[in-house]
């Protein structure tokens, strides 16, 4: 069973310094039919303008992770770590039993883009955590790359969660494929660019829930880079 989640379909906010999509409902976007899908709970894309961000908020008990596309995002917590976030390095913050944390465009005059993502944990009161790695999609071109686990390996990022996060740039006209286990389920992002899965078209913002399929094959119309969440 596939469900189609289209871009232009997400709730959408713009505030000025921030123009957000959000694919599962967040803050004033509600939407029953769409509280999210397994233990994946939010994607949102943010385009966050020079010198703006997020004042020093609370977390509690989720896996965030940050994926960003364009520019630089600045980071500071409560578990002491600040750093610079930038494209090809993936974020993990385990919320735990409690955290802060600010985030702020670090450019004062480029804007930033990027993906949140936001898993519930298999357990809550963990202690809080930061992780930060580099990956490089260029160096395996139309394979998935595993970013992100519950058995990370290969310097993925470590996730409280049983999900395996794969990331893929797919050269125009190439074919790429996953093959699901039984029992499981994707959630499939197009961060870029445009792919076919059979007869559906799928653009950049698209998403798409697959149950009961084993056999995931993708054909890029134009290069593109794609997000595979692998979910109980």
């Amino acid at each position: 069973m596939i469900t189609l989640r289209k871009s232009l379909e997400r709730g959408q906010a713009n505030w000025g310094w921030l123009n957000t999509y959000h694919t599962f409902s967040f803050a004033n976007y509600y939407d029953p039919k769409h509280m999210g899908f397994r233990a994946l709970r939010v994607i949102n894309q943010d385009r966050i303008g020079p010198g703006a961000g997020f004042d020093t908020h609370g977390h509690r008990d989720m896996e965030i992770i940050t994926y960003v596309l364009e520019g630089a995002l600045q980071h500071q917590d409560s578990t002491g770590t600040g750093t610079i976030i930038k494209p090809g390095e993936l974020q993990r913050m385990s919320a735990g039993r409690g955290i802060l944390h600010s985030e702020f465009n670090a450019s004062q005059t480029e804007p930033v883009h990027l993906l949140q993502i936001w898993i519930i944990p298999n357990q809550t009161g963990l202690t809080p955590s930061y992780e930060q790695v580099s990956f490089n999609l260029l160096e395996t071109p139309g394979q998935f790359q595993l970013i992100g686990s519950a058995n990370p390996k290969n310097g993925a990022l470590k996730i409280h969660q049983d999900v395996n996060l794969f990331a893929a740039v797919v050269p125009t006209g190439d074919r790429i494929s996953y093959s699901l286990p039984n029992s499981r389920h994707a959630w499939l992002q197009v961060v870029r660019g445009e792919l076919l899965l059979d007869d559906i078209l799928l653009a950049s913002g698209d998403g798409l829930a697959i149950s009961e399929q084993r056999q995931i094959t993708l054909k890029a119309s134009s290069e593109a880079e794609i997000l595979l969440f692998d979910l109980a």
